[in-house]
């Protein structure tokens, strides 16, 4: 009996709802439309909580074409009832005519100051212009009016970085407890996963981590080491693992999961691996924590961007459940995923994803999706 009692001591925790998760999607939504209000195309969703507890789904508007050059502004839309309605589609950001316009983007909400902020990039792929900036608006008033622009690049450098796309944190545990981290990746020759840094509310930002590629800053071929579009996730011991866009497939058609234990200032390599089990076909994905358990989003295919499916973990990532839920079956590509910490019962059932989804190509919509994690049972 003493034995068994120890055994029992030893034994890791695991989160008492995990075993038990089913996910159901209680409610789905087109958001945009691309072709619609003559915008050509709806491209990388982000999605977030404010501090307020309001909804706020941001989209690249591209106005002629869908390619990730040209003029382009950034739509947004609110729902203050947890996404059962939203507002009228609002503009943040409109660059004009530029020939290499604007590019999302991170969304980081600092609950401190009780702000939401947007990190972009302009002129990042340097198309008759020069040099690439980091920008950042911020909103503080729950996303009903925004501030002017600021070039962060004077802080940072107009080294090319492209922020995400997808959620920024704010440390909620030491060893930073407080700073924002906004984590990107660079040019396709220059890439890698880089991280900058606000201690102090978004006033300043300085450079973190880097995972650079090899070889850096030379052109690419077929599975060079090439880390890419990243999300990042605090961790419950205070670390940030970084999952990451294995964009020439080096080693596996699957994910690179990076991990710093210094606030975002450094990415060894002995903390870094790759996650067999999340097979990817070079996309931007979606992770995030919640009460114990690490939910992630992808298109779950080798070679092609379809069946957008939810997986879950309860060892932190290390592992992943054999069961998964099937989102979309089609065409999907990139996604974003959050959820209300409040604390009551009732909104830890819920995640909340955005993606991009079709019938035939995956730009055709932005779709929201509610999902029960417990509804299925």
């Amino acid at each position: 009996m003493a034995a068994l009692f120890l055994l029992l001591l030893s034994a890791p925790l695991l989160p008492c709802a995990a075993v038990k998760i089913d996910p159901l999607a209680v409610d789905e939504q087109v958001l945009w439309v691309s072709g619609q209000d003559s915008v050509s195309t709806f491209r990388i969703p982000l999605l977030t909580f404010t501090p307020k507890g309001s909804l706020l789904a941001f989209a690249e508007g591209r106005k002629a074409s869908a390619s990730d050059y040209g003029s382009k502004f950034i739509a947004m839309k609110r729902s203050t009832d947890k996404g059962a309605t939203w507002s009228p589609m609002s503009f943040i950001i409109d660059d004009g005519s530029d020939l290499d316009g604007l590019n999302l983007g991170s969304v980081v909400v600092d609950e401190e100051a009780r702000t939401v902020i947007l990190i972009y990039t302009v002129c990042f792929h340097l198309y008759r212009c020069s040099p690439a900036s980091t920008m950042m608006v911020e909103s503080k008033d729950d996303g009903l009016s925004w501030g002017s622009p600021k070039n962060l690049s004077v802080q940072i450098g107009v080294t090319n970085f492209a922020p995400g796309p997808g959620t920024g944190l704010q440390k909620r545990r030491e060893p930073m407890k407080g700073r924002l981290v906004v984590c990107g990746h660079g040019s396709i020759e220059g890439d890698g996963v880089f991280c900058i840094l606000s201690d102090n509310h978004g006033k300043n930002w300085t450079n973190g981590a880097a995972l650079k590629s090899i070889p850096f800053n030379q052109p690419k071929r077929p599975q060079d080491f090439n880390p890419d579009e990243c999300q990042p996730v605090e961790m419950q011991d205070g670390s940030i693992v970084i999952n990451v866009r294995n964009q020439n497939n080096y080693h596996c058609r699957c994910r690179i999961v990076a991990r710093s234990r210094d606030g975002g200032m450094t990415l060894p390599i002995d903390d870094m691996y790759f996650d067999y089990e999340l097979v990817d076909p070079a996309v931007a994905a979606a992770a995030l924590l919640k009460e114990g358990v690490m939910f992630f989003v992808n298109p779950s295919s080798e070679h092609h961007r379809v069946n957008l499916t939810l997986r879950w973990s309860l060892t932190d990532g290390n592992s992943w459940e054999r069961n998964s839920f099937q989102i979309w079956q089609g065409p999907s590509g990139y996604s974003c995923m959050t959820s209300l910490d409040s604390g009551s019962v009732e909104d830890k059932k819920y995640i909340f994803v955005i993606y991009e989804k079709g019938h035939k190509d995956i730009d055709e919509t932005i779709s929201f999706a509610k999902i029960h994690l417990y509804g299925g049972l």
